[in-house]
């Protein structure tokens, strides 16, 4: 149990007034914003302002203290449960910030953001992604505590901190907190308390239309320790609040399993018309019903009224959290006293720096034999790494022998009893099992990211990052330092035909901004890439690589695989140095495109080769290198990607051709699939001669 918990709960009549304060507040701002989400805000508010104000860790005059409790809003259209109790608790934000609810360049918008509201600890709004979210926490809490102080006993650590979530009828309709959940119970993560307001009601009003499952069995059979705690037990509905104080407790005291907590509400309670409808789940209530609630709460019928008295007793939290933390501060020095090299991890980490010439452990390919698949080549760069990062972990959904995820020697992340043969491991191991689950593993992925200060990886097929394209968008808007690693990455994985091949994925994934996607053309450049990934801490990254081997090519011959760390370079150069060709090329493409300009070197045609494993990056290089690559006054030019070709058209331009795959694929051997689909270096040479043709050459 929390050494930091209350024993008992003080709840007194300025406690009262408090919550009664928060649905009146947001009642207001819905009204004054015309649209927003008040009925959950308002039965919420008593469990918020409880863990707010009672139980959790935290401080709000800083609210990036390394030892807080986490609190994720997983039901992120009501925004409003957050806010009011930040600003209740001195966060930092005031009741003119209610009154610009969801409006422009306010710091409560719609849904809370992760960076831009001090207090919110992650970006909500798609449900069931706060869920994964708070399971990455605890998973990364637990890493984290694995790292610094693994020695200590429970509860003694200053890593030592819980993960709160709240999550409604909707997240736990989503299938991806079904996803995260079941990992949880597997993990043992007693750290983590999740409490569902089960107040039946949705956007299409109630949820039997939709909904018939026992959502507290469920959470047993996943393993975890389930209190039920119905505020309409007796027929008359009384917020019992020392009853839901006593299940958290309950749940501290459990540190094998995570905690979910069935809390029955009734929405928009005590609203005496439109409590308990969908419509004040997601709309303002109009003046009269804020009036009449406000009568029956013994409320000041003025907009935004907030009694000096109370504001003045949630602010006490301020200096509560300074108590707390200075606590923690002693126990944190008495650590650091004794930390030694665990002690310089910990500030390394904290600072984002990398070790000093970590960069030599990476491995160097050779080129010649049968050629290295992009993906094994990515298993060799994580094995040659993992001894000098050990901030770096991951893992794969369930696909850890051909992701090639398992950097060799190092142990997995689990419980004594769920270790194996093949994956022996511990509680603070560094090897993650997701199951096949991606987007839940993709939402965990933005929980340990968001928890830092570890660098998350996870694999899958490329074809299945359609089932966490979520998550990855919701990395990229946070702008997260999350590495995917999807591999089987074109028709090249073969047999297992169309519905494992990707054809649309490249350009669908490049659609989403703040998402750098790297295609490397060989192991050499997988290296290199994955170099400039871990350089880089405010972006995620998707590594597309290769199941079938493909040329280490030989950098005596060719320009130095360090250019892929720009994006795009002249991998091989025009006889004479001026192309009349340019061919760009990307992944396992690069070999065809090398073929094609020897062939086209031969017949007369100064072709320049462009390797480009990452559009995202070469953008971001100025213009004096981009035309230097791709110069404006070569108009033949032709794009060779076993994909579709979409946005390679604004690299060929007008005059330009594409090598392209514009339908889904077929189940044979990769080899018979390139001939058949006309990806070959025969096709290459015969669009560049198409394009050499529009241009009049």
């Amino acid at each position: 149990m929390n050494a930091h918990t209350p024993q008992a709960l003080e709840w007194s009549d300025l406690d009262r007034r408090a919550v009664d304060t928060v649905r009146a507040l947001a009642m207001d701002a819905v009204e004054k914003s015309g649209n927003g989400h008040p009925g959950t805000a308002m039965s919420l508010a008593p469990a918020a302002y409880l863990l707010f104000q009672k139980v959790m860790r935290h401080d709000p005059a800083a609210p990036e203290w390394v030892g807080r409790d986490r609190f994720v809003l997983s039901a992120g259209h009501s925004s409003l449960t957050l806010y009011i109790q930040l600003y209740l608790a001195g966060y930092g934000l005031e009741l003119d910030d209610l009154k610009s609810l969801r409006q422009w360049d306010s710091r409560t918008p719609g849904h809370p953001e992760f960076s831009h509201t001090p207090g919110v600890e992650t970006t909500t709004g798609p449900l069931g992604q706060g869920v994964g979210n708070a399971v990455g926490m605890a998973m990364a809490a637990r890493r984290e505590r694995g790292l610094f102080n693994p020695e200590a006993g429970p509860g003694t650590s200053p890593f030592d901190h819980r993960v709160y979530a709240i999550c409604s009828d909707g997240d736990v309709q989503e299938g991806v907190s079904h996803e995260a959940s079941a990992l949880a119970g597997t993990q043992n993560l007693g750290n983590l308390t999740l409490i569902w307001d089960d107040n039946r009601i949705s956007i299409e009003d109630d949820t039997r239309v939709a909904h018939s499952e026992d959502v507290a069995e469920r959470y047993r059979a996943y393993g975890w320790h389930v209190e039920e705690v119905d505020w309409s037990a007796t027929g008359e509905y009384a917020e019992d609040v020392p009853a839901l104080f006593e299940a958290i407790r309950r749940g501290h005291a459990e540190t094998e399993r995570p905690t979910f907590i069935r809390l029955r509400t009734v929405i928009g309670w005590p609203a005496p018309n439109k409590q308990n409808t969908g419509a004040i789940h997601g709309a303002a209530i109009g003046a009269d019903e804020i009036s009449a609630t406000k009568e029956l709460l013994g409320l000041v019928d003025e907009p935004f009224h907030v009694d000096e008295d109370v504001i003045g007793h949630t602010r006490g939290a301020l200096e509560r959290g300074r108590a707390a933390r200075a606590e923690w501060e002693t126990l944190f020095d008495a650590w650091r006293r004794g930390a030694g090299e665990q002690g310089e991890l910990f500030d390394r980490l904290q600072e984002g720096r990398l070790p000093e010439g970590w960069e030599k452990a990476l491995p160097v390919f050779e080129p010649g034999g049968k050629g290295v698949a992009t993906r094994s080549a990515s298993g060799s760069v994580l094995t040659a790494v993992a001894p000098v990062l050990p901030e770096l972990w991951g893992g794969s959904a369930d696909l850890a022998g051909s992701n090639n995820t398992t950097p060799k020697g190092e142990p997995s992340f689990l419980p004594f009893d769920r270790a194996s043969s093949m994956f022996p491991g511990d509680p603070y191991g560094r090897v993650l099992h997701f199951g096949i689950r991606e987007h839940g593993m993709g939402s965990i992925l933005n929980g340990i990211a968001l928890h830092g200060p570890t660098r998350p990886y996870g694999g899958t097929f490329l074809v299945f990052s359609d089932y966490m394209r979520p998550a990855v968008r919701l990395a990229a808007l946070m702008k997260l330092p999350v590495t995917y690693v999807w591999t089987h990455d074109s028709i090249g994985l073969g047999e297992d035909g169309p519905t494992h091949q990707p054809v649309e994925h490249l350009w669908s994934l490049r659609a989403i901004p703040g998402l750098d996607v790297v295609r490397p053309a060989d192991a050499n450049e997988t290296a290199v890439v994955w170099r400039r990934i871990l350089e880089t801490s405010d972006r995620p990254a998707g590594l597309a690589l290769t199941r079938q081997n493909v040329p280490v090519l030989d950098r005596t011959e060719y320009a130095p695989a360090e250019g892929a760390a720009k994006g795009g370079y002249v991998l091989a150069e025009a006889t004479g140095g001026t192309p009349a060709a340019i061919i760009i090329a990307t992944g396992s493409e690069v070999q065809l495109a090398l073929a094609a300009r020897t062939e086209l070197e031969a017949d007369g045609t100064p072709t320049r080769v462009v390797s480009m494993p990452c559009v995202e990056w070469f953008e971001d290089q100025d213009e004096e290198y981009r035309e230097e690559v791709l110069p404006s006054s070569v108009r033949t030019r032709v794009s060779v990607e076993a994909g579709i070709s979409l946005g390679w058209r604004s690299y060929v331009g007008d005059a330009g051709e594409s090598v392209s795959l514009e339908h889904f694929g077929a189940s044979a051997p990769y080899e018979t699939l390139y001939e058949k689909f006309g990806i070959t270096a025969e096709a290459v040479v015969a669009a560049v001669r198409t394009s050499a043709a529009k241009t009049g050459r």
